[in-house]
């Protein structure tokens, strides 16, 4: 308790926290002999779309008989050997980071794929990972009570991009406001995509039956069909990074299309739940304002005229001015919005749900509010009719959820399931 209060006393940024950090770092990676040396690593950071970017890299790559072991928000994965990532954070501490690492080495991995987080650039706690490609999904704001400024975050990310010391691939996105910060980071070799005349983007990105459909161009105005099995346009985007990262490592295009055909998804990232209700049921790890936009335009699309419900949250202690936007969004998005509990890290939920409820227009939706997050799964569930679409957003994915009176068990997908079951 003392050590924690003393804690809370230095600010985040402060030379003597950093260091702290670094010098953790340096210790785990002397520990377990510099395991990332003995591995070509891809580390990916952006907002959005990292985590499914990671595991469709790492797909890939197996796909090609490439041992690979890949870590992300939600699993970890060494060859075929799958966990969860219990501790629910992008960059986990440096010791557990770098036994990862050693295990993956042991275990024959050739190739290591890392999700990477902006707190984890700026505290040091994913040096030593020496990365052979760096790659960004998007910036949007996030996490700017710990960075400030959108500026400072931009400059945060590009921490990975310094990270390859001006050797490697940068894998950056053309169409995003980083572009023109990132392409001047000194790296070996440049691939960009999202944007007309990049080494890789996309066109007639279409919505199908059972997934997306899409036309991949290169610079070289090589043009290949693309299909992915999971939902979501902006996957699209995704799907861009990873075979522009799997190029970097070798692994021509159509290769990488090839694989991207038969990946399944990410658990919690636009997952499907069918118990056979008559409505579609999709679950998402939705924190973002624009991540908030991106399912609900993908869901509006399949939807063929009826109608979108959405659940939604916001997490305690955690940019409180972004909350009204994400009620405007959710209320011009879905025909029925229900506002309740997420994790309040010791923030009141009332005072979260007042500020997602400051932004919902109700004279374009239907909107309620009710706090306990399982009664209000329930009752979302019961309001959906034959053919709608209902997203439960914001905490899919998690194993635990931070409460007033501690962290407690939390299966999104079990509960939603159950629900369905009893409807």
């Amino acid at each position: 308790m003392i050590l924690q209060r003393c804690k809370a006393l230095i600010p985040d940024r402060s030379p003597l926290r950093l260091a702290w950090h670094r010098a953790k770092a340096c210790f785990a990676a002397v520990c377990n002999g510099f395991p990332a040396r003995k591995l070509i690593v891809t580390g990916i950071t952006g907002t959005d779309g990292k985590t499914t970017t990671v595991a469709m890299l790492g797909h890939i790559l197996q796909m090609e008989g490439i041992k690979t072991g890949i870590l992300t928000t939600t699993h970890f994965s060494i060859g075929e050997t799958v966990e969860r990532n219990v501790t629910q954070k992008t960059s986990i501490s440096p010791m557990k980071l770098q036994k990862l690492l050693r295990r993956m080495v042991r275990a024959g991995c050739t190739h290591a794929v890392v999700e990477i987080s902006s707190h984890g650039l700026v505290q040091g706690r994913t040096n030593h990972l020496y990365p052979a490609v760096a790659a960004v999904t998007n910036l949007a704001p996030e996490h700017l009570d710990y960075h400030k400024t959108m500026e400072q975050y931009t400059r945060d990310k590009g921490l990975l991009f310094a990270m390859l010391r001006g050797r490697g691939t940068k894998v950056i996105n053309q169409a995003d406001a980083s572009y023109e910060i990132y392409r001047t980071i000194p790296s070996k070799k440049t691939i960009t995509y999202n944007a007309s005349g990049a080494s890789l983007w996309a066109t007639r990105i279409q919505t199908s039956a059972g997934g997306v459909t899409a036309e991949i161009h290169r610079a070289s105005e090589e043009t290949l069909p693309l299909t992915l099995t999971i939902a979501g346009t902006f996957n699209v985007e995704n799907a861009l990074c990873s075979a522009g990262c799997a190029l970097a490592l070798g692994i021509p295009l159509q290769k990488s299309i090839n694989a991207l055909a038969t990946f399944t998804g990410v658990p919690g990232r636009l997952e499907e739940v069918n118990e056979g209700q008559s409505f579609r049921v999709f679950l998402d790890f939705t924190v973002t304002v624009q991540s908030y936009e991106k399912v609900l335009n993908t869901l509006r699309a399949m939807a063929e005229g009826k109608r979108v419900l959405v659940l939604t949250s916001a997490c305690g202690n955690r940019m409180r001015e972004k909350r009204p936007e994400q009620g405007r969004v959710c209320s011009a998005l879905a025909d029925v919005v229900v506002v309740t509990s997420d994790e309040t890290y010791g923030e009141p939920h009332a005072q979260i749900m007042d500020d997602l409820w400051s932004g919902i227009d109700q004279s374009q939706t239907q909107a309620h509010r009710i706090e306990d997050r399982k009664e209000a799964i329930a009752f979302i569930l019961k309001q959906a009719e034959p053919g709608d679409i209902v997203a439960i957003c914001g905490m899919a994915g998690v194993t635990t959820m931070m409460t007033a009176r501690g962290q407690i068990p939390w299966d999104e997908g079990a509960i939603v399931r159950k629900a369905l079951r009893s409807r």
